[in-house]
């Protein structure tokens, strides 16, 4: 990141007098510092708004509008209200004048005729804690900078990290979860389960004739209907359900809180009953969408009844979708 540069300070001299305005610039062109000069209030108000100043110097007494009604302005403005003033006067040994110009905003007062080493020093300390100010000011800007950097930095991390994990745990074809993400809410399925004495289901599923379709039409076929399939069995189950691809043509679906198993039984059906209608595939090397059928083997198994933990379930609910397949597969069947 480059460094941001210091702008260079500016000084706003006011006086009527343009003998007293020349005395100024020669003095003034001593000091590393750009000079604006204003021959009155207005013009000195005018070019506020046009420049930012390290410091003004303001003769006291000018017709119109005196120096304390100018002082008294740019205290009141947000964007000068910090601006030191020092006053440039003859009228110094006046007590009230002093505390007039003290309360009209002024710093510091310096006597005319004018002491040039007096009005040097003065100068050159408030141009020094000017630079200062803008050295923080740039400081502070970088640190926002680099916060505001660092803040992307962290957003694109987490966001990859994110998909990372997303990756891990869900089927890149079908974006469904994974046998990983499976598991995971299968174990967090059973402990809900059992701490509130319900049950949760488990269908095991295994796509019937699927191969043919990969066989004849080619694997870009067999994908789309994998895909297809996916979404029609995500679809058809509730948000609070899994829906997961557990490898190849084999499926896996987690039924969260049946009422009973013989309402898991029926909604193993219903599932097999929508992933049998036809599907229309849409290939690139072909005019007309293709249509094929499959069938469905499933097997369920519920908690409590049929196993009391994971390892128990999975391996009942995968032996009843065999036994559907031997049976003569495109059905559903319970676990014994």
């Amino acid at each position: 990141m480059s460094e941001i540069a210091l702008p260079r300070p500016k000084v706003l001299v006011v006086d009527d007098t343009p003998a007293n305005l020349l005395v100024m610039r020669k003095l003034l062109a001593k000091v590393d510092a750009d000079l604006v000069e204003a021959h009155s209030g207005n013009a000195a108000l005018s070019a506020t708004l046009d420049h930012e100043f390290a410091l003004v110097l303001l003769d006291v007494q000018m017709p119109d509008m005196d120096g304390f009604e100018v002082a008294g302005f740019l205290s009141q403005e947000e964007t000068t209200r910090d601006t030191p003033i020092i006053f440039v006067t003859a009228a110094y040994a006046d007590d009230m004048n002093r505390i007039k110009g003290y309360g009209s905003g002024a710093v510091d007062y310096i006597i005319k005729p004018i002491n040039d080493v007096i009005l040097l020093s003065k100068v050159r300390v408030f141009l020094d804690l000017y630079r200062g100010r803008q050295e923080l000011r740039r400081l502070l800007s970088e640190l926002d900078q680099r916060n505001r950097e660092l803040q992307k930095e962290v957003a694109r991390r987490r966001k990859l990290e994110e998909m990372a994990r997303h990756q891990a745990m869900h089927d890149p074809l079908t974006g469904l979860p994974n046998r990983i993400l499976f598991l995971d809410r299968l174990q967090k399925s059973l402990a809900r389960a059992e701490r509130h004495q319900g049950n949760c289901a488990v269908f095991y599923i295994d796509i019937d004739d699927f191969k043919p379709v990969n066989d004849r039409y080619g694997h870009h076929a067999g994908d789309a209907l994998l895909k297809a399939l996916a979404e029609r069995m995500a679809d058809a189950m509730r948000k609070v359900d899994t829906v997961a691809r557990l490898g190849g043509d084999e499926f896996g679906v987690i039924l969260e809180e049946p009422s009973d198993p013989a309402d898991a039984f029926v909604t193993a059906q219903r599932l097999g009953e929508i992933v049998r209608k036809p599907y229309l595939l849409e290939l690139g090397d072909r005019a007309e969408p293709l249509e094929v059928e499959i069938g469905t083997s499933i097997g369920v198994a519920i908690y409590p009844q049929q196993a009391g933990d994971l390892d128990g379930l999975v391996r009942a609910a995968d032996t009843a979708m065999y036994r559907a397949k031997r049976n003569g597969k495109n059905q559903c069947l319970v676990a014994e």
